[in-house]
């Protein structure tokens, strides 16, 4: 899984160290760098496995061949999409496309998401954490427990 939060800076030559924790796990799904595309709902970049690009695909592809959701969402996320290869020092070139989606002009914060992560840059991702602490405590009851994790205790 991706987890916590990690920052760096970019280089002169516009590229950033991607945190070990998440290049191993990558690496371990057989891996060598990550998908990357704009976030819908965000100043931030979203970030999966190649895996999981391929579900979304799959997602899209459901929709009806004629249906103008299908178009908007293959253009929003398959056509803004780009594959970063980690190089032999474990970095990746952003495209300034990108970085400017985000809002990111020399820092950059890793946020690990579980399955994904995000890129942000960091003032903003404070900002939205923010807003994300007050909302998810509001919303706590909606997160389901299975039974064998109750039993387990929390």
């Amino acid at each position: 899984m991706f987890l916590s939060t990690f920052e760096n800076n970019l280089d002169k030559k516009g590229r950033v160290s991607v945190p070990s924790s998440f290049r191993a796990h990558l690496n371990s799904m057989g891996y060598n760098g990550f998908i990357i595309y704009p976030s819908f709902n965000h100043s931030a970049l979203d970030a999966c496995a190649q895996n999981r690009i391929e579900k979304l695909s799959e997602s899209i592809d459901s929709l009806g061949p004629f249906e103008d959701k299908r178009d908007y969402f293959a253009t929003s996320i398959l056509s803004e999409s780009q594959n970063l290869n980690f190089d032999s020092e474990g970095r990746v070139s952003i495209p300034k496309k990108l970085l400017n989606h985000a809002k990111i002009k020399s820092n950059i914060l890793f946020v690990g998401l579980g399955k994904v992560f995000q890129i942000w840059d960091p003032k903003l991702f404070d900002k939205f954490k923010s807003i994300a602490k007050k909302k998810s405590y509001l919303n706590r009851a909606a997160l389901k427990w299975d039974d064998k994790f109750k039993k387990g205790g929390l």
